[in-house]
């Protein structure tokens, strides 16, 4: 009778913290892929273009300088059998000068574009995280990561919300306009 007694009130136990687990609320939730933000979004991809266009002004006034100093190499070469030892070496020094400079130029241009390329990345990393944070509030997440981030390997298609990020963020940037 005592172990009878003892089963039932276990299982009666049992019982209840079952179906209290299952009962529970489901933990929602969300991941977002930065860089595919970066891609498809409207924001992106303007920014894209600008970095591209930028990206082909800084190289052209590279070429530019780079065609001066190999025509003036050219020119030495030329000239080096008729010029007196010190004009030579005037223009060997002016030569090293000028490349010197397009090497601060070319290093000068390329932090230029990294430092632009931070910048309006990191504006559109803040945009996004805001967004996300409204979304997680209004829809109830638990959780947002950010897939590359986070380091996650693997997650069900349903748990990205990178498109719901992409479209409202596009909805936000046709706002501003």
């Amino acid at each position: 009778m005592k172990k009878r007694f003892i089963t039932l009130a276990i299982l009666i136990f049992t019982g209840i913290f079952i179906g209290s687990a299952f009962g529970a609320d489901v933990a929602k939730i969300g991941v977002v892929n930065f860089e595919k933000v970066l891609k498809d979004s409207s924001a992106g991809k303007m920014t894209q273009k600008e970095l591209k266009a930028k990206w082909t002004e800084l190289q052209e006034k590279l070429d530019t300088e780079k065609k001066d100093v190999e025509a003036m190499s050219l020119a030495l070469e030329r000239e080096s059998l008729v010029l007196s030892p010190e004009k030579k070496r005037d223009r060997q020094r002016e030569l090293r000068d000028r490349v010197s400079d397009l090497k601060k130029m070319n290093a000068d241009f390329t932090e230029e574009f990294r430092i632009l390329q931070n910048k309006q990345i990191n504006q559109i990393q803040k945009d996004v995280f805001e967004i996300s944070n409204s979304l997680g509030k209004e829809q109830g997440f638990l959780l947002i990561l950010e897939r590359k981030t986070a380091g996650v390997i693997y997650m069900p298609a349903q748990v990205d919300i990178t498109d719901l990020v992409i479209k409202t963020y596009n909805t936000k940037i046709a706002q501003k306009k």
